[in-house]
């Protein structure tokens, strides 16, 4: 079937899906963190700890008891009612520290999200995965959000079973001295540790940073997130920027005058975003910009949300280049857009690994389609030894149901072509094998190109 690109009838919210996958958030029950709170956070008791109980996606968990196969149902109807592909979905748990709840849980929640992309109960949470490789809505990814010190190897492991493929750390501001000013509750050392071993493992990596936190200043922010890219110990693949706000019943809201403590204003909130956007390396992506903190939750803080349009337009405008990869998707850039494409690949080294980004382009530096793959220094996990690693592929683009055809990026090719590449470098680099972090709704995609599971990766010999 050919169908044509996004024109600006098809879909309602087509920014939700203009990057390729259909997200569909769920919601964990409420639970407190086992380290305490940080100031910061709101620490409510009937919502989950960093969540206030007036975000779009807990309001819809709150009415459905937080069941997450009625959250599943209840989001792919209303994506089908705004006529989004759902046959690819990245699934996104949100809530807290997962990891922390009791392992049954952990595992009744992933097999309920299965079960209801399945449209069918299961036994198992083995057998929900197996059908939902082959089910019309598929899990093509799965994103956990979870604190640094909670990645330990068993934790991954755990992550691997669940099909994870993505994972958030809470950063914040990699400073032991501001951490203990926020009551963090781990150090700088856990999130050098934890980077090296997500990434080790395979997983897209993501931090949450928080620009404005108590004991920081704008100088030193900058001076902080410069090294989170310059030292290699750090190079995340995503960032979500978070500016500190004081938000009612959080430990900040109560300490804020003891501590003679003001939020950023809404000029030094987009100066620190557009500078932490020119530093950006081509191989990182910022996810999002400001959280949606309703104003009546707010005691002090920025209240506008989309700072963000207005620093990026601002960048535009200035004709400053930017590399990070939201600026650059073909899905923001459309007009006048040159379709002459190139392969082109960056080395850089990271968490005592190496990493090559490829990247397919067009001339003025629009991005199409990218692939992660890393030659770890360890490897811990089954499918991983003696193997590169393909962290992620993707191709951008509206998104596009399975079997159909764009006219751009979407299902023409270009992920089979990085993927061709990424083993035609590890092969010369004398690895016996290349692993890919899969999704457990792609796996049939893999096997048509010669790979085959073991473990809980997509494994081929070169």
């Amino acid at each position: 079937m050919i169908v044509k690109e996004y024109t600006g009838n098809e879909v309602k919210k087509p920014v939700r899906t203009i990057s390729g996958v259909t997200p569909l958030a769920v919601v964990l029950k409420p639970k407190k963190c086992s380290h305490g709170t940080c100031i910061y956070c709101p620490g409510g008791s009937d919502v989950p700890q960093s969540y206030t109980d007036k975000s779009p996606a807990v309001m819809r968990a709150m009415a459905l008891k937080f069941d997450p196969l009625e959250q599943v149902k209840n989001r792919l109807r209303a994506l089908n009612a705004m006529n989004h592909p759902t046959d690819k979905i990245e699934l996104i748990l949100l809530g807290g520290t997962f990891l922390e709840y009791p392992e049954k849980y952990q595992d009744e929640f992933i097999k309920k999200c299965y079960d209801g992309l399945n449209e069918c109960a299961s036994e198992s949470l083995e057998e929900a995965q197996k059908i939902n490789e082959t089910s019309e809505h598929r899990c093509v990814a799965m994103c956990l959000e979870t604190r640094p010190d909670s990645c330990t190897k068993e934790g991954i492991k755990r992550m691997r079973k669940f099909g994870c493929t993505r994972v958030e750390i809470g950063v914040q501001n990699p400073d032991d001295e501001i951490y203990e000013i926020i009551k963090r509750g781990h150090n700088v050392q856990e999130v050098i540790d934890s980077t090296k071993r997500l990434k080790n493992a395979g997983f897209k990596l993501g931090y949450h940073i928080m620009p404005g936190l108590p004991g920081s200043n704008y100088e030193k922010d900058m001076v902080n997130f410069n090294k989170i890219f310059k030292d290699e110990s750090f190079r995340p693949d995503q960032l979500k920027i978070y500016p500190c706000q004081i938000i009612e019943k959080s430990p900040l809201a109560t300490l804020h005058e003891k501590l003679n403590f003001i939020p950023y204003g809404a000029e030094t909130t987009k100066k620190i975003v557009k500078d932490i956007m020119k530093i950006i390396p081509e191989y990182c992506r910022v996810m999002r910009v400001m959280r949606e903190i309703p104003k009546e939750k707010l005691v002090q803080g920025l209240i506008k949300l989309d700072v963000r349009k207005d620093a990026e337009t601002e960048l535009r405008d200035s004709g400053i280049k930017i590399e990070e990869i939201r600026m650059r998707e073909i899905g923001f850039n459309q007009k006048g857009l040159n379709k002459d494409l190139s392969l082109r690949v960056v080395e850089y080294g990271a968490s005592k690994g190496k990493e090559f980004f490829l990247q397919i382009v067009n001339k003025d530096n629009i991005l199409f389609g990218l692939l992660r793959l890393r030659f770890p220094d360890e490897t811990f996990l089954e499918g991983l030894e003696n193997s590169a690693i393909v962290r992620e592929i993707h191709v951008y683009g509206q998104a596009l149901k399975l079997g159909e055809t764009g006219e751009l990026s979407q299902h023409k090719g270009l992920g089979k072509m990085l993927l061709a590449k990424a083993e035609e470098i590890s092969k010369e680099n004398s690895f016996e094998k290349i692993s890919v972090i899969s999704g457990i709704g792609v796996r049939e995609y893999y096997k048509k190109l010669g790979y085959f599971l073991k473990g809980t990766y997509m494994v081929k010999n070169l």
